[in-house]
């Protein structure tokens, strides 16, 4: 079994795979070294003495600078480096080759909607325009989850704390997203279930909505009923009736979308999850299919490998507002931009924002930028994809699936037991958390620590995705999870 990993040639860091004893005596190009302290897994030792105010190198790249002389075989973490980042940066576009291999000959048993577009799953969904109505909405799923049929494969509702008493960007955040919501292919029938006095109310959300299938959705303001409930769940037998016989089919790839975060992420996120599922998005993308990477401020200190990976400079230029507009976003809060990583971050072994960044973006593969999404945006072009949200893990997939996404991979070094709009892929770094957390994990990237190679766990992994779009269930979906989050900025009213 390898022991540590040294991930670039010039990394003047290795990160322990397992545990490592003071005094094991490790080799780096032939130069024998010991370890002069115990080394938790995930974590970093040094394979030379790295002076004070010196960079850090991991995957070929500054994660911090020394804040102390490190000697060689010393552990390295957060009481002797620290990051390196500033505020916000010029930037210059130096365009880098990216590419994936193209195969697109493969399908998954999809449903084809009658506007053309594709989901994975035939639920209906619940959708508050206000969360005034959220107990209301939750009544109706627990009483209607009893009168399925046929293909109807879940009934959801979809709670949250917004709707009214928002303002500028707040309340066009809450609009748009809802508005995804009800448009995302992966439900049959939406039940879209309103108040009637709030700002979000349900003509005000039709703006938004745009053109929709009136046998799809279907409307209730609550104020303007007797009784709410048996009202909803006369909507809902309807829409039951329209999407229960409804049956999956063939489908190219291509028309495929996955979502890719991470979080709660350890040291090995970067070496072996993050990396998996970067083989997995290049080996989709390759079939015409596309994947949608986001969480900004955990690209902060490897903007630059993105940027320049854009297919053309107008890309670049996005992607520069994107980065450049999140640091103003933190600043406008008077907040640090670099307040990152978490506490558990930190106990897996990540030192800085660079050192989480570089790992974070292992999921975007090798593929071009080929698109830069704002907030709420539907993603428009296949390939890779950047959307503009932020870390945190419900904002953030909430995000992916509002943009598109029928599938959310979401790696974890600490597990996490949350689910997204969408099925919601658990993959651990590591295989202890597997086999601690068999409710909540779903694919295994650790075994890549006991010698099986990259390449292997990212095409089994791209396996797993083509059987989940094809109605295998995760196991939050079989927990019966379901979560939302809407991104707020600015002043409840």
């Amino acid at each position: 079994m390898q022991k540590y990993i040294k991930i670039h040639p010039d990394d003047k860091v290795a990160v322990a795979l397992c545990h490592l004893d003071a005094g094991l005596k490790v080799f780096d190009c032939g130069t024998e070294i010991t370890l002069s302290e115990d080394i938790p897994q995930g974590h970093k030792f040094a394979l030379q003495d790295i002076d004070k105010e010196e960079s850090v190198v991991k995957y070929g790249n500054a994660v911090g600078i020394a804040i102390s002389l490190i000697r060689a075989g010393e552990w390295v973490h957060t009481h002797n480096m620290r990051t390196s980042l500033g505020d916000t940066l010029r930037y210059t576009y130096d365009k880098k080759d990216a590419a994936v291999n193209s195969d697109k000959t493969k399908f998954f048993q999809g449903y084809r909607r009658k506007d053309g577009r594709v989901g994975v799953r035939n639920e209906i969904w619940i959708v508050p325009t206000v969360g005034c109505v959220n107990s209301v909405a939750a009544e109706v799923e627990r009483r209607s989850c009893s009168m399925r049929k046929g293909g109807v494969e879940a009934i959801c509702a979809f709670a949250h704390p917004y709707g009214c008493s928002q303002m500028g960007e707040d309340q066009e955040y809450t609009r748009q997203i809802l508005a995804d919501l009800i448009n995302h292919p992966n439900a049959g029938g939406v039940l879209v279930l309103g108040l009637g006095c709030e700002n979000s109310n349900i003509d005000e959300l039709k703006k938004y909505i745009g053109s929709y299938d009136e046998k799809r959705v279907k409307f209730l303001n609550a104020q303007t009923v007797e009784d709410e409930i048996e009202t909803a769940l006369s909507l809902i037998r309807e829409l039951i009736d329209h999407i229960a016989g409804m049956k999956r089919e063939p489908i190219p790839l291509s028309e495929l979308i996955i979502g890719l975060k991470c979080g709660g992420s350890d040291g090995l996120s970067g070496i072996t999850a993050n990396p998996s599922v970067g083989v997995c998005s290049d080996l989709l993308i390759g079939q015409g299919g596309t994947a949608i990477l986001t969480e900004v401020p955990e690209m902060f200190g490897a903007e630059t490998i993105l940027m320049n990976r854009c297919e053309n400079e107008e890309l670049f230029e996005k992607t520069v507002s994107m980065i450049n507009d999140f640091k103003h976003y933190f600043e406008s809060h008077d907040q640090v931009i670099y307040e990152n990583p978490s506490p558990g971050n930190k106990d897996g072994g990540i030192s800085s924002l660079e050192d989480k960044s570089m790992g974070c973006i292992q999921k975007s593969g090798s593929a071009p930028v080929r698109g830069v999404l704002t907030y709420g945006e539907p993603v428009k072009t296949t390939g890779l994809n950047l959307l503009s949200a932020p870390g945190n893990d419900l904002v953030a997939s909430t995000a992916l699936a509002a943009s598109g996404a029928h599938i959310v991979l979401f790696t974890t070094g600490r597990g996490t037991p949350f689910a997204s709009p969408v099925p919601t892929i658990k993959i651990s770094s590591n295989s202890g958390l597997f086999h601690k957390k068999k409710g909540w994990i779903d694919f295994d990237c650790g075994v890549m620590t006991e010698g099986e190679k990259l390449s292997d766990v990212g095409s089994k992994l791209f396996d797993y995705v083509v059987s989940v779009a094809s109605g295998e269930k995760v196991k939050s979906e079989i927990s019966g999870f379901r979560d939302m989050a809407i991104f707020k900025q600015g002043v409840t009213l």
